[in-house]
């Protein structure tokens, strides 16, 4: 198979760097401004078996389907459809039916998903926020591939909406380390400190979490295909 990836130019790096996105199972090469880009190429296609093997390691693919299950806030949620009910999901014990037509299943579920992914991480990061004593501009999610959060310096914190999935806990840890930054806009051993004052505790076991299962994070809702 030849190895495919995309290419960006990207003004802030200082080198060319080949990472993988797990949402479409596609290589992406980003190189400095003035970087060669016969050069860069030629070293990605020299880095095949690095892409294959990360393609090999995806997770299963979970499509938001009728009869699959997805973790919401700690609760595993049943999709069930029902043409009949509202086209608004709607979660009811350990459930979330979906009305209308089945083909628009898997955008309903994503809408529902984003929504309540916000609602969540607002009323958190407030939360957090007056715990530390500190303001935030304004909360937004998204879908990013090598970010669980950012903070910038305009007070704007964004989050992957994908965090609605992770356990409660390590959620949560990762609201406090977006808000410690509110404090502190680096990593330094103060920064670190106010996360655990934030959060209450060490959050070194949430951090282990994402890194060990946040690739089974971007499975789902993806389909069976894979880019390559």
């Amino acid at each position: 198979m030849t190895a495919e990836f995309d290419i960006v130019r990207h003004p802030r790096a200082r080198r060319t760097k080949l990472s993988f996105d797990p949402r479409t199972g596609r290589a992406r090469l980003t190189l400095p401004s003035r970087a060669s880009m016969e050069r860069a190429v030629a070293w990605a296609r020299g880095q095949q078996a690095w892409i294959e093997r990360q393609r090999d390691a995806m997770p299963q693919a979970r499509p938001f389907v009728p009869g699959a299950r997805i973790p919401v806030e700690g609760v595993d949620l049943l999709i069930v459809h029902d043409e009949a009910a509202s086209r608004l999901p709607a979660a009811s014990d350990d459930h979330l039916v979906v009305g209308g037509p089945d083909d628009m299943v898997g955008r309903r579920v994503a809408a529902w998903l984003k929504r309540r992914a916000l609602a969540v991480l607002e009323k958190e990061t407030a939360f957090y926020a007056a715990r530390g004593g500190v303001t935030v501009a304004r909360v937004a999610v998204g879908d990013p591939h090598g970010r669980w959060g950012s903070c910038a310096h305009d007070g704007t914190i964004r989050y992957s909406l994908r965090l609605i999935l992770a356990p409660p806990e390590v959620r949560r840890a990762t609201v406090a380390h977006e808000v410690a930054h509110r404090l502190h806009m680096d990593h330094s051993p103060a920064f670190h400190a106010a996360v655990e004052r934030l959060f209450g505790r060490d959050p070194r076991a949430e951090r282990t979490w994402l890194r060990t299962h946040g690739a089974q994070l971007h499975s789902f809702g993806r389909s069976e295909s894979r880019g390559g």
